[in-house]
């Protein structure tokens, strides 16, 4: 990206370092203890009481300006068509490359918009689990492209947020085993009248992924995206695929069970040629290039905690 094109979009933001930050704290009180992190972070992805009370305690204040904002909105709109429709769900999109910290930044944010007046029910879905089964992917030869825009049942997954944002009480949606590697046919999660969803995923902003010009990113009412140096995403995606092959790898029911007893050097030479070859192309063909379409991008130092903020400006 050309110094022009990258000015024009930064332009449209507001940007604030850490300390800048941390100063709108809103003094919201929570309940998060230290034994607590461990539920909220992801492997390889340290977590901190400092991280969230001084970025996303911030961040829950002003998304309550944004809710606020839309409610008041509803009950005016009723007010104007003397209607007396349901409230609908808020709705927050999460993007950014694998290993950037999506699934962290998913939870803790779930975790501290729960605590708002008026304890709001917060649910959060990833979008894994509308990725097509393996059978489907080994059935279009793009079982190697898992990520890809083309690997995910999008028809299901714009569904999925029509039927939220339409007011329907109970909608399910299919779950993913990062165990297997696939879609777990018999199982379903419901999401039932959330007033705030969460939906978590590298692919939620790109603008290919989309049936009879509708996209994924229609449905959000705010986005946000995980950012970082690709070489420092690099590093974490290493050091996790090194954690799991010494963990999770270990388990025989593993799609990844294969790569168990690779030692040491031949790990990090396996995780880099995945990098390679499947995530960095779609970070770069895919992913990257939306991020300045989100409304606020959380941008994080090599030591994974977030180290600038930029804003869309309103």
């Amino acid at each position: 990206m050309s110094f022009v094109a990258e000015h024009t979009f930064t332009s449209r933001f507001r940007t604030f370092s850490r300390e800048q930050w941390k100063r709108l704290n809103g003094q919201l009180d929570h309940s998060i203890k230290e034994r607590d992190l461990d539920q909220l972070n992801a492997l390889g992805e340290p977590l901190t009481l400092a991280e969230i009370e001084e970025v996303y305690i911030p961040l829950a204040q002003m998304l309550k300006v944004h809710i606020d904002s839309f409610q008041e909105l509803h009950v005016k709109s009723n007010r104007f068509f003397k209607r007396n429709h349901q409230k609908l769900p808020f709705i927050i999109g999460i993007a950014g490359s694998v290993a950037a910290g999506k699934s962290t930044t998913a939870r803790v944010l779930r975790k501290v918009l729960s605590l708002l007046p008026g304890e709001p029910k917060v649910e959060l879905v990833t979008t894994d689990g509308f990725l097509y089964p393996n059978r489907e992917l080994i059935k279009r030869n793009i079982l190697n492209r898992k990520g890809f825009p083309e690997s995910y049942d999008t028809k299901r997954l714009l569904q999925f947020l029509s039927d939220i944002k339409s007011g329907n009480t109970q909608v399910t949606v299919p779950v993913y085993s990062h165990l297997e590697y696939d879609i777990l046919p018999q199982q379903k999660l419901t999401i039932q009248q959330p007033d705030i969803l969460i939906i978590e995923g590298i692919n939620v902003l790109q603008v290919n992924t989309r049936k009879n010009g509708v996209f994924v990113s229609d449905f959000f009412d705010y986005s946000i995206y995980v950012d970082a140096d690709e070489k420092d995403i690099v590093n974490w995606y290493i050091d996790r695929f090194e954690s799991l092959r010494a963990t999770a790898f270990q388990n025989s029911a593993s799609y990844f069970h294969k790569y168990a007893n690779l030692d040491s050097e031949e790990s990090v030479e396996m995780a880099r040629k995945i990098w390679n070859e499947i995530n960095k192309p779609n970070l770069h063909e895919n992913i990257l290039p939306t991020r300045y379409r989100a409304d606020l991008i959380l941008k994080k130092s090599a030591q994974h905690f977030v180290k600038k903020v930029k804003v869309r400006k309103i």
